[in-house]
């Protein structure tokens, strides 16, 4: 049998050292990448916690919105609101496509355009949310403009 050197064994466990630390990195870099996808769904929930604060702002009951629609006393709020969830929608379109956003998410976001697109499935809300995109269109992305309108149209 023959032996095997000092040198070896220690150019070995250096090896297995050095494999080892790379093994350790990757598991730190993952567990900081689900830090920053927790940390982002974090914020984004944070955004839809304040926008549903201004319906109780300004005495609108959200409740009511969803269930009955429009009205004289919420138009304008909600007007705002469409806005801003177009706002959001393109930066969640942007962090998807950056690989930031699970596909999970992605795809509620997705009914989620596409409600929004359709009037959140409200008649009374159906121009005005097309009327809205008129506006928001030539301001976004314009791959994010391909994918809403390809989005069946329901109203």
């Amino acid at each position: 049998m023959k032996k095997v050197s000092l040198d070896v064994w220690i150019q070995s466990v250096g090896m297995l050292s050095v494999l080892a630390g790379l093994i350790f990195v990757g598991l730190e870099m993952r567990q900081s990448q689900l830090f920053a996808l927790a940390a982002q769904q974090t914020a984004r929930m944070e955004v839809f916690v304040d926008a549903v604060s201004t319906f109780s702002e300004t005495g609108v009951n959200f409740q009511d919105f969803q269930a009955n629609g429009i009205s004289e006393e919420n138009e304008t709020l909600v007007e705002n609101f469409m806005h801003q969830l177009w706002w959001v929608h393109e930066n969640d379109f942007l962090q998807y496509n950056l690989g930031l956003m699970d596909e999970s998410i992605w795809e509620a976001k997705l009914r989620a355009i596409g409600a929004l697109y359709n009037g959140l499935g409200i008649p009374a809300l159906c121009e005005r949310a097309k009327l809205i995109w008129d506006v928001r269109r030539p301001v976004l992305d314009p791959e994010l403009v391909a994918l809403v309108e390809s989005i069946p149209e329901n109203c």
